[in-house]
Protein backbone atom coordinates (compact mmCIF):
# COMPACT_ATOMS: atom_id res chain seq x y z
CA UNK A 1 0.00 0.00 0.00
CA UNK A 2 3.05 2.25 0.22
CA UNK A 3 2.71 3.11 -3.48
CA UNK A 4 -0.83 4.41 -2.92
CA UNK A 5 0.25 6.44 0.11
CA UNK A 6 3.18 8.03 -1.73
CA UNK A 7 0.92 9.04 -4.63
CA UNK A 8 -1.71 10.52 -2.34
CA UNK A 9 -4.24 7.81 -3.21
CA UNK A 10 -4.48 6.53 0.36
CA UNK A 11 -4.56 8.54 3.59
CA UNK A 12 -4.67 11.68 1.44
CA UNK A 13 -5.98 14.98 2.80
CA UNK A 14 -5.67 13.94 6.44
CA UNK A 15 -5.13 16.69 9.03
CA UNK A 16 -1.68 16.84 10.63
CA UNK A 17 -1.51 17.08 14.42
CA UNK A 18 1.98 18.08 15.57
CA UNK A 19 1.75 21.06 17.94
CA UNK A 20 2.16 20.05 21.61
CA UNK A 21 -1.08 21.83 22.57
CA UNK A 22 -3.19 19.95 20.00
CA UNK A 23 -1.50 16.64 20.79
CA UNK A 24 -2.31 17.09 24.48
CA UNK A 25 -5.93 18.00 23.69
CA UNK A 26 -6.23 14.90 21.55
CA UNK A 27 -4.79 12.71 24.32
CA UNK A 28 -7.29 14.13 26.82
CA UNK A 29 -10.15 13.45 24.43
CA UNK A 30 -8.87 9.95 23.69
CA UNK A 31 -8.68 9.11 27.39
CA UNK A 32 -12.13 10.62 27.93
CA UNK A 33 -13.76 8.55 25.16
CA UNK A 34 -11.85 5.27 25.29
CA UNK A 35 -9.66 5.17 28.38
CA UNK A 36 -6.68 4.68 26.03
CA UNK A 37 -3.69 6.94 25.43
CA UNK A 38 -0.97 7.55 22.85
CA UNK A 39 2.72 8.32 23.18
CA UNK A 40 2.98 9.75 19.66
CA UNK A 41 3.94 13.41 19.36
CA UNK A 42 2.78 13.86 15.77
CA UNK A 43 0.19 12.03 13.73
CA UNK A 44 -2.65 12.58 11.24
CA UNK A 45 -6.41 12.40 11.74
CA UNK A 46 -9.46 11.97 9.51
CA UNK A 47 -12.80 13.78 9.75
CA UNK A 48 -13.72 11.75 12.85
CA UNK A 49 -10.36 12.23 14.56
CA UNK A 50 -9.25 8.67 13.85
CA UNK A 51 -5.49 8.40 13.32
CA UNK A 52 -4.00 5.50 11.32
CA UNK A 53 -0.72 5.94 13.22
CA UNK A 54 -2.47 5.65 16.59
CA UNK A 55 -4.51 2.74 15.25
CA UNK A 56 -1.22 0.96 14.49
CA UNK A 57 0.18 1.89 17.91
CA UNK A 58 -2.88 0.54 19.72
CA UNK A 59 -3.33 -2.43 17.39
CA UNK A 60 -6.95 -1.40 16.98
CA UNK A 61 -8.28 0.27 13.83
CA UNK A 62 -11.69 0.63 15.50
CA UNK A 63 -10.54 2.38 18.66
CA UNK A 64 -13.05 5.18 17.96
CA UNK A 65 -15.71 2.84 16.60
CA UNK A 66 -16.48 0.13 19.18
CA UNK A 67 -18.67 -2.66 17.78
CA UNK A 68 -18.62 -0.79 14.47
CA UNK A 69 -22.01 0.83 14.97
CA UNK A 70 -21.68 3.95 17.19
CA UNK A 71 -18.75 5.92 15.85
CA UNK A 72 -17.10 8.32 18.28
CA UNK A 73 -15.26 11.42 17.09
CA UNK A 74 -12.68 13.96 18.21
CA UNK A 75 -12.64 17.42 16.63
CA UNK A 76 -9.51 19.53 17.00
CA UNK A 77 -10.30 21.89 14.13
CA UNK A 78 -13.12 22.60 11.73
CA UNK A 79 -10.59 21.90 8.93
CA UNK A 80 -11.39 18.22 9.52
CA UNK A 81 -14.62 18.68 7.52
CA UNK A 82 -12.73 18.16 4.23
CA UNK A 83 -10.78 15.10 5.42
CA UNK A 84 -11.81 11.56 4.41
CA UNK A 85 -13.30 8.99 6.77
CA UNK A 86 -11.17 5.87 7.19
CA UNK A 87 -12.36 2.35 7.99
CA UNK A 88 -15.94 3.12 7.04
CA UNK A 89 -18.61 0.83 8.47
CA UNK A 90 -21.63 2.83 7.24
CA UNK A 91 -21.77 4.85 4.03
CA UNK A 92 -23.69 7.67 5.74
CA UNK A 93 -21.15 8.39 8.51
CA UNK A 94 -18.90 10.85 6.69
CA UNK A 95 -21.82 12.84 5.30
CA UNK A 96 -23.37 13.11 8.77
CA UNK A 97 -20.11 14.33 10.32
CA UNK A 98 -19.55 16.82 7.52
CA UNK A 99 -23.06 18.25 7.81
CA UNK A 100 -22.71 18.47 11.60
CA UNK A 101 -19.46 20.45 11.31
CA UNK A 102 -20.81 22.75 8.61
CA UNK A 103 -24.06 23.44 10.47
CA UNK A 104 -22.18 24.35 13.66
CA UNK A 105 -18.97 25.72 12.17
CA UNK A 106 -18.94 29.05 14.03
CA UNK A 107 -19.57 27.41 17.39
CA UNK A 108 -17.07 24.62 16.75
CA UNK A 109 -14.45 27.13 15.65
CA UNK A 110 -14.82 28.98 18.97
CA UNK A 111 -14.95 25.79 21.05
CA UNK A 112 -11.93 24.12 19.43
CA UNK A 113 -9.91 27.27 20.05
CA UNK A 114 -9.95 26.32 23.74
CA UNK A 115 -10.49 22.56 23.91
CA UNK A 116 -11.13 19.42 21.90
CA UNK A 117 -14.73 18.58 21.04
CA UNK A 118 -15.71 14.94 21.45
CA UNK A 119 -18.90 13.13 20.67
CA UNK A 120 -20.64 10.14 19.16
CA UNK A 121 -22.88 9.18 16.25
CA UNK A 122 -25.56 7.51 18.35
CA UNK A 123 -27.60 4.75 16.73
CA UNK A 124 -30.59 3.18 18.40
CA UNK A 125 -28.63 -0.07 18.78
CA UNK A 126 -25.26 -0.81 20.33
CA UNK A 127 -24.37 -4.00 18.54
CA UNK A 128 -25.12 -5.71 15.23
CA UNK A 129 -24.83 -9.38 16.08
CA UNK A 130 -27.32 -10.34 13.37
CA UNK A 131 -28.21 -8.75 10.00
CA UNK A 132 -31.76 -8.12 11.23
CA UNK A 133 -30.37 -5.69 13.84
CA UNK A 134 -29.31 -3.35 11.04
CA UNK A 135 -32.96 -2.63 10.31
CA UNK A 136 -33.38 -1.13 13.78
CA UNK A 137 -31.07 1.69 12.65
CA UNK A 138 -33.16 4.47 11.20
CA UNK A 139 -31.88 7.60 12.90
CA UNK A 140 -28.42 8.76 13.90
CA UNK A 141 -28.11 11.47 16.56
CA UNK A 142 -24.92 13.49 16.97
CA UNK A 143 -24.08 14.44 20.55
CA UNK A 144 -20.96 16.51 21.31
CA UNK A 145 -19.28 18.72 23.88
CA UNK A 146 -15.78 19.82 24.79
CA UNK A 147 -13.81 17.60 27.12
CA UNK A 148 -14.15 20.34 29.74
CA UNK A 149 -17.92 20.42 29.32
CA UNK A 150 -18.16 24.01 28.03
CA UNK A 151 -21.47 23.41 26.26
CA UNK A 152 -22.98 21.74 29.31
CA UNK A 153 -21.78 24.53 31.61
CA UNK A 154 -22.97 27.21 29.20
CA UNK A 155 -26.42 25.68 29.36
CA UNK A 156 -26.30 25.74 33.16
CA UNK A 157 -25.16 29.38 33.15
CA UNK A 158 -27.87 30.42 30.70
CA UNK A 159 -30.48 28.81 32.97
CA UNK A 160 -29.07 30.63 36.01
CA UNK A 161 -29.05 33.96 34.16
CA UNK A 162 -32.66 33.43 33.17
CA UNK A 163 -33.55 32.62 36.77
CA UNK A 164 -31.66 35.72 37.95
CA UNK A 165 -33.67 37.88 35.58
CA UNK A 166 -37.02 36.34 36.47
CA UNK A 167 -36.73 36.33 40.25
CA UNK A 168 -37.42 39.76 41.82
CA UNK A 169 -34.94 39.07 44.61
CA UNK A 170 -32.37 37.45 42.37
CA UNK A 171 -29.86 40.27 42.79
CA UNK A 172 -29.83 39.55 46.53
CA UNK A 173 -29.24 35.80 46.10
CA UNK A 174 -25.53 35.56 46.87
CA UNK A 175 -25.41 31.82 46.17
CA UNK A 176 -26.99 32.26 42.74
CA UNK A 177 -24.62 35.12 41.86
CA UNK A 178 -21.60 33.12 43.03
CA UNK A 179 -22.64 30.17 40.89
CA UNK A 180 -23.00 32.41 37.82
CA UNK A 181 -19.60 34.02 38.40
CA UNK A 182 -17.91 30.64 38.78
CA UNK A 183 -19.44 29.26 35.59
CA UNK A 184 -18.75 32.50 33.68
CA UNK A 185 -15.03 32.13 34.47
CA UNK A 186 -15.14 29.00 32.35
CA UNK A 187 -17.68 29.81 29.64
CA UNK A 188 -17.39 33.59 29.21
CA UNK A 189 -20.38 35.89 28.84
CA UNK A 190 -23.04 33.63 27.32
CA UNK A 191 -25.46 36.57 27.06
CA UNK A 192 -23.20 38.22 24.48
CA UNK A 193 -21.49 35.15 23.01
CA UNK A 194 -23.89 32.21 23.38
CA UNK A 195 -22.41 28.73 23.37
CA UNK A 196 -24.72 26.16 21.87
CA UNK A 197 -24.13 22.79 20.28
CA UNK A 198 -27.54 21.14 20.06
CA UNK A 199 -27.92 17.48 19.29
CA UNK A 200 -28.64 16.87 15.61
CA UNK A 201 -30.51 13.88 14.18
CA UNK A 202 -30.20 12.41 10.71
CA UNK A 203 -32.48 9.88 9.07
CA UNK A 204 -30.67 6.81 7.68
CA UNK A 205 -33.21 4.77 5.68
CA UNK A 206 -30.84 3.80 2.84
CA UNK A 207 -27.19 2.91 3.35
CA UNK A 208 -24.30 0.52 2.78
CA UNK A 209 -22.64 -1.23 5.68
CA UNK A 210 -19.44 -3.24 5.83
CA UNK A 211 -21.02 -5.66 8.31
CA UNK A 212 -21.75 -9.22 7.20
CA UNK A 213 -19.55 -9.00 4.14
CA UNK A 214 -21.22 -5.85 2.82
CA UNK A 215 -24.93 -5.02 2.60
CA UNK A 216 -26.93 -2.39 0.72
CA UNK A 217 -30.18 -1.57 2.48
CA UNK A 218 -32.83 0.45 0.60
CA UNK A 219 -36.02 1.19 2.53
CA UNK A 220 -37.17 4.62 1.35
CA UNK A 221 -38.13 3.50 -2.16
CA UNK A 222 -41.30 2.46 -3.96
CA UNK A 223 -39.80 -1.02 -4.10
CA UNK A 224 -37.50 -1.61 -1.09
CA UNK A 225 -34.74 -4.18 -1.27
CA UNK A 226 -31.52 -5.56 0.18
CA UNK A 227 -28.45 -6.48 -1.84
CA UNK A 228 -25.66 -8.47 -0.23
CA UNK A 229 -22.16 -9.28 -1.35
CA UNK A 230 -22.18 -12.54 0.59
CA UNK A 231 -24.62 -15.35 -0.29
CA UNK A 232 -28.11 -14.24 0.71
CA UNK A 233 -28.94 -17.62 2.27
CA UNK A 234 -26.67 -16.82 5.22
CA UNK A 235 -28.48 -13.65 6.28
CA UNK A 236 -31.51 -15.23 7.89
CA UNK A 237 -34.94 -13.62 8.02
CA UNK A 238 -35.00 -9.89 7.19
CA UNK A 239 -37.90 -7.43 7.40
CA UNK A 240 -37.35 -6.15 3.83
CA UNK A 241 -37.77 -8.07 0.58
CA UNK A 242 -36.50 -8.90 -1.91
CA UNK A 243 -33.07 -9.94 -0.68
CA UNK A 244 -30.59 -10.34 -3.54
CA UNK A 245 -26.93 -11.20 -3.74
CA UNK A 246 -24.54 -10.20 -6.52
CA UNK A 247 -25.28 -13.41 -8.40
CA UNK A 248 -28.91 -12.33 -8.93
CA UNK A 249 -28.06 -10.16 -11.93
CA UNK A 250 -31.49 -10.26 -13.58
CA UNK A 251 -33.33 -9.50 -10.34
CA UNK A 252 -30.96 -6.62 -9.47
CA UNK A 253 -31.27 -5.13 -12.96
CA UNK A 254 -35.06 -5.28 -12.80
CA UNK A 255 -35.14 -3.82 -9.28
CA UNK A 256 -32.85 -0.92 -10.26
CA UNK A 257 -35.00 -0.11 -13.26
CA UNK A 258 -38.33 -0.33 -11.41
CA UNK A 259 -37.00 2.17 -8.87
CA UNK A 260 -35.60 4.35 -11.69
CA UNK A 261 -32.16 4.38 -10.07
CA UNK A 262 -29.94 3.91 -13.14
CA UNK A 263 -29.52 5.16 -16.69
CA UNK A 264 -27.38 3.95 -19.63
CA UNK A 265 -24.28 6.08 -19.99
CA UNK A 266 -25.04 6.47 -23.71
CA UNK A 267 -28.12 8.49 -22.74
CA UNK A 268 -26.27 10.78 -20.30
CA UNK A 269 -26.18 14.37 -21.53
CA UNK A 270 -22.87 16.18 -21.87
CA UNK A 271 -20.85 12.98 -21.52
CA UNK A 272 -18.00 11.80 -23.75
CA UNK A 273 -19.41 8.30 -23.97
CA UNK A 274 -16.73 7.00 -26.34
CA UNK A 275 -13.91 8.08 -24.01
CA UNK A 276 -15.59 6.45 -21.02
CA UNK A 277 -16.16 3.18 -22.89
CA UNK A 278 -12.57 3.07 -24.17
CA UNK A 279 -11.21 3.54 -20.68
CA UNK A 280 -13.41 0.80 -19.26
CA UNK A 281 -12.17 -1.48 -22.05
CA UNK A 282 -8.55 -0.62 -21.18
CA UNK A 283 -9.12 -1.62 -17.56
CA UNK A 284 -10.63 -4.94 -18.66
CA UNK A 285 -7.68 -5.60 -21.00
CA UNK A 286 -5.15 -4.88 -18.28
CA UNK A 287 -6.86 -7.36 -15.99
CA UNK A 288 -7.01 -10.03 -18.71
CA UNK A 289 -3.35 -9.53 -19.67
CA UNK A 290 -2.30 -9.61 -16.04
CA UNK A 291 -4.18 -12.88 -15.46
CA UNK A 292 -2.28 -14.43 -18.40
CA UNK A 293 1.03 -12.91 -17.25
CA UNK A 294 1.39 -10.93 -20.49
CA UNK A 295 3.80 -8.01 -20.72
CA UNK A 296 1.93 -4.69 -20.47
CA UNK A 297 4.80 -2.66 -21.89
CA UNK A 298 4.17 0.98 -20.99
CA UNK A 299 0.44 0.17 -20.86
CA UNK A 300 -0.28 2.82 -23.47
CA UNK A 301 -3.40 2.44 -25.58
CA UNK A 302 -1.19 1.19 -28.46
CA UNK A 303 0.33 -1.46 -26.14
CA UNK A 304 -3.12 -2.54 -25.02
CA UNK A 305 -4.35 -2.78 -28.61
CA UNK A 306 -1.51 -5.22 -29.30
CA UNK A 307 -2.64 -7.30 -26.36
CA UNK A 308 -6.22 -7.21 -27.69
CA UNK A 309 -5.05 -8.47 -31.09
CA UNK A 310 -3.04 -11.19 -29.39
CA UNK A 311 -5.99 -12.39 -27.31
CA UNK A 312 -8.36 -12.41 -30.29
CA UNK A 313 -11.33 -14.65 -29.64
CA UNK A 314 -10.18 -15.07 -26.04
CA UNK A 315 -11.02 -11.45 -25.24
CA UNK A 316 -13.26 -11.18 -22.15
CA UNK A 317 -16.99 -10.95 -22.80
CA UNK A 318 -17.07 -7.62 -20.94
CA UNK A 319 -14.56 -6.20 -23.44
CA UNK A 320 -16.44 -7.52 -26.46
CA UNK A 321 -19.79 -6.18 -25.22
CA UNK A 322 -18.39 -2.70 -24.58
CA UNK A 323 -16.59 -2.83 -27.93
CA UNK A 324 -19.88 -3.47 -29.72
CA UNK A 325 -21.45 -0.55 -27.89
CA UNK A 326 -18.51 1.69 -28.77
CA UNK A 327 -18.89 0.84 -32.46
CA UNK A 328 -22.55 1.86 -32.29
CA UNK A 329 -21.67 5.14 -30.51
CA UNK A 330 -19.15 5.97 -33.24
CA UNK A 331 -21.56 5.02 -36.01
CA UNK A 332 -19.58 1.97 -37.10
CA UNK A 333 -21.91 -0.78 -35.96
CA UNK A 334 -25.45 -1.85 -35.16
CA UNK A 335 -27.14 -1.34 -31.82
CA UNK A 336 -26.03 -4.17 -29.49
CA UNK A 337 -28.74 -5.70 -27.35
CA UNK A 338 -27.03 -6.22 -24.01
CA UNK A 339 -29.35 -7.79 -21.46
CA UNK A 340 -28.64 -8.07 -17.76
CA UNK A 341 -27.30 -11.59 -18.36
CA UNK A 342 -24.39 -10.18 -20.38
CA UNK A 343 -21.16 -9.65 -18.36
CA UNK A 344 -20.83 -6.12 -19.81
CA UNK A 345 -24.32 -4.99 -18.78
CA UNK A 346 -23.59 -3.20 -15.50
CA UNK A 347 -20.52 -1.52 -17.03
CA UNK A 348 -22.91 0.39 -19.28
CA UNK A 349 -24.92 1.99 -16.47
CA UNK A 350 -24.56 4.85 -14.04
CA UNK A 351 -26.82 6.12 -11.28
CA UNK A 352 -29.53 8.63 -12.09
CA UNK A 353 -29.22 12.08 -10.45
CA UNK A 354 -30.69 12.32 -6.96
CA UNK A 355 -29.99 11.70 -3.31
CA UNK A 356 -29.10 8.03 -3.85
CA UNK A 357 -26.67 8.67 -6.70
CA UNK A 358 -23.47 7.91 -4.78
CA UNK A 359 -24.92 4.84 -3.06
CA UNK A 360 -26.13 3.37 -6.37
CA UNK A 361 -22.80 4.09 -8.07
CA UNK A 362 -21.15 2.32 -5.16
CA UNK A 363 -23.34 -0.73 -5.84
CA UNK A 364 -22.60 -0.59 -9.58
CA UNK A 365 -18.87 -0.62 -8.78
CA UNK A 366 -19.36 -4.00 -7.12
CA UNK A 367 -21.30 -5.29 -10.11
CA UNK A 368 -18.61 -4.01 -12.54
CA UNK A 369 -15.42 -4.50 -10.49
CA UNK A 370 -12.93 -4.32 -13.39
CA UNK A 371 -13.65 -0.61 -13.79
CA UNK A 372 -11.00 0.31 -11.24
CA UNK A 373 -11.53 4.05 -11.61
CA UNK A 374 -15.17 3.84 -10.54
CA UNK A 375 -14.20 1.35 -7.84
CA UNK A 376 -11.66 3.80 -6.40
CA UNK A 377 -13.95 6.82 -6.57
CA UNK A 378 -17.13 5.26 -5.22
CA UNK A 379 -16.03 2.32 -3.04
CA UNK A 380 -12.57 2.86 -1.57
CA UNK A 381 -12.93 0.11 1.03
CA UNK A 382 -13.45 -2.50 -1.69
CA UNK A 383 -10.77 -0.90 -3.87
CA UNK A 384 -8.14 -1.26 -1.15
CA UNK A 385 -9.19 -4.85 -0.44
CA UNK A 386 -8.96 -5.68 -4.16
CA UNK A 387 -5.63 -3.86 -4.55
CA UNK A 388 -4.00 -6.14 -1.99
CA UNK A 389 -4.71 -9.14 -4.21
CA UNK A 390 -3.43 -7.67 -7.48
CA UNK A 391 -0.03 -8.34 -9.02
CA UNK A 392 2.58 -5.63 -8.79
CA UNK A 393 2.14 -4.94 -12.53
CA UNK A 394 -1.54 -4.16 -12.15
CA UNK A 395 -0.97 -2.17 -8.97
CA UNK A 396 1.56 0.02 -10.76
CA UNK A 397 -0.71 0.57 -13.76
CA UNK A 398 -3.74 1.48 -11.65
CA UNK A 399 -1.80 3.75 -9.28
CA UNK A 400 -0.14 5.59 -12.18
CA UNK A 401 -3.46 5.98 -13.99
CA UNK A 402 -5.31 7.35 -10.96
CA UNK A 403 -2.49 9.76 -10.17
CA UNK A 404 -2.36 10.98 -13.77
CA UNK A 405 -6.04 10.99 -14.73
CA UNK A 406 -7.98 11.43 -11.50
CA UNK A 407 -6.00 13.31 -8.84
CA UNK A 408 -5.29 16.27 -11.12
CA UNK A 409 -9.03 17.06 -11.36
CA UNK A 410 -11.18 15.05 -8.96
CA UNK A 411 -14.31 17.13 -9.38
CA UNK A 412 -14.02 17.22 -13.16
CA UNK A 413 -13.56 13.46 -13.34
CA UNK A 414 -16.56 12.80 -11.10
CA UNK A 415 -18.71 15.23 -13.08
CA UNK A 416 -17.70 13.61 -16.39
CA UNK A 417 -18.43 10.10 -15.13
CA UNK A 418 -21.44 10.59 -12.89
CA UNK A 419 -22.92 14.00 -13.74
CA UNK A 420 -23.29 17.11 -11.54
CA UNK A 421 -23.08 16.70 -7.78
CA UNK A 422 -26.46 16.43 -6.01
CA UNK A 423 -27.63 19.68 -4.46
CA UNK A 424 -27.73 20.07 -0.68
CA UNK A 425 -31.53 19.95 -0.76
CA UNK A 426 -31.38 16.55 -2.46
CA UNK A 427 -28.94 15.24 0.14
CA UNK A 428 -30.83 16.45 3.21
CA UNK A 429 -34.51 16.25 2.28
CA UNK A 430 -35.56 12.98 0.65
CA UNK A 431 -38.47 13.21 -1.73
CA UNK A 432 -41.88 12.02 -0.59
CA UNK A 433 -42.49 8.67 -2.19
CA UNK A 434 -45.47 6.35 -2.49
CA UNK A 435 -45.56 3.13 -0.51
CA UNK A 436 -44.54 -0.24 -1.95
CA UNK A 437 -46.44 -1.44 -5.00
CA UNK A 438 -47.11 -5.04 -5.96
CA UNK A 439 -44.46 -6.48 -8.26
CA UNK A 440 -45.51 -7.33 -11.82
CA UNK A 441 -46.03 -10.96 -12.66
CA UNK A 442 -43.36 -10.94 -15.34
CA UNK A 443 -39.90 -9.44 -14.67
CA UNK A 444 -38.36 -7.73 -17.65
CA UNK A 445 -34.69 -8.62 -18.08
CA UNK A 446 -33.71 -5.93 -20.50
CA UNK A 447 -33.98 -3.13 -17.91
CA UNK A 448 -33.24 0.46 -18.99
CA UNK A 449 -31.89 -0.71 -22.35
CA UNK A 450 -35.44 -1.55 -23.42
CA UNK A 451 -36.14 2.18 -23.78
CA UNK A 452 -33.20 2.79 -26.13
CA UNK A 453 -34.13 2.47 -29.79
CA UNK A 454 -31.98 4.91 -31.69
CA UNK A 455 -29.09 7.28 -31.31
CA UNK A 456 -31.09 10.19 -29.94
Amino acid sequence: MRRLIEKGLMFGNLVEVSSPALVERYRRALRHLTGKDTTLTDFHIDISGYSPEIGDELGDDLYLNPNGCNRQFILLTTAQKTAPLLHIRFSTSRGILQQFIEANEAQLFALTARDAVAGELENSVYEVSTPARLFDMRRVTVQADTIGGHVRDAGKLAALVDRFRREPEGWRDDVLIAQMIELAKKTGDVTRVPISLPAMSFEQPDFWTAHFGGLYIFRDLAFPGVITRAPKAGLGALPVAPVMDLGDRNAIADWLERNKLVEPIVQARGTDVAAILRQKMDFILVDAADALNLDLGQATRADLRKIAHRLGAALPAEFQGLGALLRWVEGAGDWPRLTSEHPAYFYTLRARPGRLRDLVNMLLAELAPLDVRQLYITHKELFYDSYRGWSDRKRQYVADFLEREYLVDRQGARRALFGPEPGMDELQRPEMREGPKPAPDLLQRVGPWGAVRGRG
